[in-house]
C-alpha cells in the first residue's frame, strides 16, 4: 500500500475510528484477573495513541509531500549506482556533445494534484555522468502542443524540494502548475517546461545537491543528467540562457549553489527561505567538513569567481530565515550578476508550503521578465535596506540575528 495513497489514508482514519470506540465499548466489560483487564485496557489506549499519531503524520506528509514512499520514510531507500571522482566541472571528462541521445519512456505521474492542468508525466533515470538512478517529473506548458509552436524551443525551470521533501511537491503541495496554466495562457508567464528531479538520493541524509567521490554526485545528476534527458526528449532550448532552477528551504539552497557554480547551464536561480552556507541544514553531507561547506557555499563561490557570473537570482525570506542569506549575495554581487531580495515579515507565514505556495506567480513572472522571454520591466517589488550590524559570517550562513535585521526596518 502506497504511503501517499488514497488507500492507506482512509486506512488510518478507520483505524483511527476503532482506536476510539473500542475503549468506549470495552473498557466496562473487560472478564478475568485484574490484571489481564490492566493489561488489555493499555493496550487499547495505546493502540488509540499510535493510531492518532499514524493519522496525523500521514496527513502532514501528505500535505507537504515530505516523503515519497516507505523507502524514503524508513531510509532504506539509496539511488546511487556509483559516485566516481568526477573532478572540478563534474563531467568526469566525458565529451557531452558526443554522448547519443537517450530516449525515455514517460507515464502520467500518480499521487495529489499530479492530474490537473494537463498532467505531470514521469520517468526512470539512469544518469550516464552521475551514476544516479532516480525518477524526473516533467509538466509541458499549454503552448507546447499547439501548432504555433510547433518548432518552438522552450525554456526550462528545474523544481527542487526542500529536505525531507518529494520530488512531487512542486506540484503537489505548491500546485506550481495549476497556477502558472492561466498565467501561461494570458502571456503574464513564459510557456515553461517545469522538470522536478528527485533529490533525496540516500538513505536518511541530505546530499545538499554535491559531488562526492566514492559518495554521492548529486550536482552532476542535476545539472547534467537530467537537463540533457530533457533537451533529448523534448522542445526544449539547451542554452544556459533559457535556464533555471528554484527550490524552497534546503532546495533553495541548492538553486543558488547550482547557478552561482554553473553560469555555463543555467542563467537564473530562485530561492525560497534558503541559505548559503550548507550548515543550514546539518542533516547536509556538504556539511560535514570545512572544505565541503566552502566548495558548497553560494557566497563563497560567488566571492572567489575570476569573472562575476552572468546570472540572476531571486532570494525572498523572512528575517533570519533566508532573508540575510539574499543581503549577503546582494552585497557581493558585481556587474553582470543581479540579486533581487524579497523581504518577508513574519505575519506572512513560518517555514512552510503556506509561506512558499503563494510566491509563485511573482516568482515565475520575475523569471520571464529575468531570462529574457519577455520584453515588459522588472516588477518594482519593495526591497528593505540592507543588514547593517550584521557581520560578513553572519550574513555568509542567513544567521544574521534578529537584532540586526529589526535595525534593518
Amino acid at each position: 500500500m502506497s504511503l501517499t495513497g488514497t488507500p492507506f489514508l482512509y486506512t488510518t482514519i478507520v483505524l483511527s475510528v476503532v482506536a476510539l470506540i473500542l475503549p468506549l465499548v470495552l473498557w466496562s466489560r473487560m472478564r478475568g484477573p485484574k490484571a489481564v483487564r490492566t493489561v488489555a485496557r493499555v493496550l487499547m489506549l495505546l493502540f488509540a495513541q499510535a493510531t492518532a499519531v499514524t493519522l496525523i503524520f500521514v496527513v502532514v506528509n501528505n500535505q507537504n509531500d515530505l516523503y515519497d514512499n516507505w523507502a524514503d520514510l524508513l531510509g532504506t531507500g539509496d539511488h546511487v549506482q556509483q559516485a566516481a571522482n568526477l573532478g572540478q566541472d563534474g563531467t568526469g571528462g566525458i565529451a557531452l556533445r558526443r554522448l547519443p541521445k537517450v530516449r525515455q519512456t514517460f507515464t502520467a505521474a500518480e499521487g495529489a494534484a499530479m492530474h490537473a492542468a494537463g498532467g505531470v508525466r514521469v520517468t526512470q533515470l539512469k544518469g550516464r555522468v552521475s551514476g544516479v538512478n532516480a525518477e524526473v517529473y516533467v509538466w509541458l506548458p499549454p503552448q507546447y502542443d499547439e501548432p504555433g509552436y510547433r518548432n518552438h524551443r522552450f525554456p526550462v525551470v528545474e523544481l527542487l524540494p526542500g529536505y525531507p521533501g518529494s520530488a512531487k511537491a512542486w506540484f503537489g503541495s505548491l500546485k506550481v502548475h495549476e497556477q502558472l496554466l492561466p498565467l501561461m495562457r494570458s502571456g503574464r508567464v513564459a510557456p515553461f517546461i517545469l522538470v522536478a528531479p528527485r533529490t533525496n538520493l540516500l538513505a536518511g541524509v541530505d546530499t545538499g545537491c554535491a559531488n562526492i567521490p566514492g559518495t554521492v554526485n548529486a550536482d552532476s545528476w542535476l545539472s547534467i543528467d537530467v537537463p540533457r534527458m530533457v533537451t533529448d526528449n523534448f522542445r526544449a532550448a539547451a542554452a544556459p540562457a533559457n535556464w533555471a532552477v528554484a527550490g524552497y528551504s534546503a532546495g533553495a539552497h541548492c538553486a543558488v549553489k547550482l547557478a552561482v557554480a554553473h553560469p555555463d547551464r543555467y542563467r537564473a536561480a530562485i530561492s525560497l527561505s534558503g541559505y548559503n552556507d550548507p550548515i543550514g541544514e546539518r542533516n547536509s553531507l556538504a556539511a560535514q567538513s570545512v572544505t565541503l561547506r566552502e566548495r558548497n557555499n553560494p557566497y563563497l563561490l560567488l566571492r572567489k569567481a575570476a569573472v562575476p557570473p552572468r546570472i540572476a537570482l531571486y532570494l525572498s525570506g523572512e528575517s533570519g530565515d533566508g532573508y540575510q542569506a539574499g543581503v549577503a549575495l546582494e552585497q557581493l554581487a558585481k556587474a553582470p550578476t543581479t540579486v533581487h531580495v524579497v523581504f518577508l515579515p513574519r505575519s506572512a507565514g513560518g517555514h512552510n508550503m503556506a509561506l512558499w505556495r503563494p510566491q509563485v506567480p511573482a516568482v515565475f513572472e520575475w523569471l520571464t521578465v529575468n531570462m529574457g522571454q519577455s520584453r515588459a520591466r522588472s516588477g518594482t517589488t519593495p526591497r528593505e535596506p540592507s543588514s547593517a550590524g550584521s557581520t560578513h559570517a553572519a550574513l555568509a550562513s542567513g544567521t544574521a540575528s534578529r537584532a540586526g535585521a529589526a535595525r534593518k526596518r
